[in-house]
């Protein structure tokens, strides 16, 4: 699995493939300086997250 992530390190595509995530990008002529493509980890069994996905503002508003 891979993803390709714009400069702000926002996640803009997710595929199996990796010619699929470089085709995105070209798609909307994001040139090889603007993106990261990484390699996502496949068997999420064996990823631990600790991740709060509340985002609700009255908790968590700066």
């Amino acid at each position: 699995m891979y993803g390709l992530y714009d400069k702000e390190g926002i996640l803009r595509f997710v595929d199996s493939d990796k010619d699929a995530c470089i085709a995105y990008a070209e798609l909307f002529e994001l040139g090889s300086t603007n993106y990261c493509l990484m390699n996502l980890a496949n068997d999420t069994k064996n990823v631990k997250v600790n991740t709060n996905l509340d985002q609700s503002l009255g908790g968590y508003n700066n």
